[in-house]
């Protein structure tokens, strides 16, 4: 279970830290329309909904590894 649970996180802290990286490079115009934060008629870049899914890729990740750790 604790395996299951470790790629889990990782996988979504993975995708979390890459979802991060296009809302800091991508202003809200041309985000794809699925994305929260999306409005065609803005072109500022989403700091705060970057920064929020780097936080909590970063956190997933964290846990992942550690959950993905053997006890000893």
């Amino acid at each position: 279970m604790n395996k299951t649970l470790s790629v889990l996180a990782i996988l979504l802290g993975v995708i979390l830290v890459l979802l991060s990286i296009v809302y800091f490079l991508i202003p809200a115009n041309l985000l794809p329309w699925f994305l929260p934060g999306h409005d065609p008629a803005l072109t500022k870049i989403h700091l705060k909904h970057g920064w929020g899914s780097l936080i909590a890729g970063a956190a997933l990740l964290a846990a992942g590894f550690r959950l993905g750790r053997k006890k000893s």
